[in-house]
């Protein structure tokens, strides 16, 4: 069965393009609204920077069942207000030294009326792993689905966490 390489999803949130990308941009965050991820801890010097900048390393530390890894990510992309996007590029259980391209994750962030519209992106970048495998691995290491179903479910729950959180108790009665 070929592989669905990208998968996403939108959300309306009621707050400005430049408060949400002020949290989605921030690696630290994501775990206050990502079902797998716990954080991150941004490597080297900028770990005490307050701005995410292109080049940027950071190492996402994340939680499936009882298994725990981390991944050691760079930021791609990170234009204010607009786009925050980053790849994944060596993953272990507790240090990255697995290296190759994983996957790459991106935020869009568009003004709309009565907020933002955001859309969460995951592309598969195993281009080289034969389907066979990929769909393999992949069954085994998400209890047995592709990861694009196990991803885009993530992205959902994601999104909604988020919304729940930047929209804050008022707007959820």
């Amino acid at each position: 069965m070929p592989r669905t390489f990208t998968v996403s999803d939108s959300v309306v949130v009621a707050a400005s393009p430049a408060v949400v990308y002020e949290q989605i941009s921030r690696p630290a965050l994501m775990g206050r609204w990502s079902p797998e991820n716990l954080g991150a801890t941004v490597r080297g010097e900028a770990g005490e920077a307050r701005d995410t900048y292109v080049g940027m390393v950071f190492d996402g530390h994340n939680k499936r069942g009882p298994m725990r890894w981390t991944t050691r990510c760079t930021v791609t992309a990170a234009d204010a207000g607009e786009r925050f996007a980053f790849r994944v590029h060596a993953i272990g259980p507790r240090t990255p030294r697995l290296h190759g391209p994983i996957a790459t994750w991106e935020y869009r962030l568009e003004a709309v009326d009565g907020g933002t519209r955001v859309t969460e992106t995951w592309t598969d970048d195993r281009r080289s792993w034969p389907d066979a495998v990929a769909n393999g691995f992949d069954r085994i290491a998400t209890g047995g689905h592709t990861f694009a179903d196990f991803q885009a479910r993530n992205i959902h729950r994601t999104l909604s966490n988020l919304k729940r959180a930047v929209d804050g108790p008022a707007a959820a009665g």
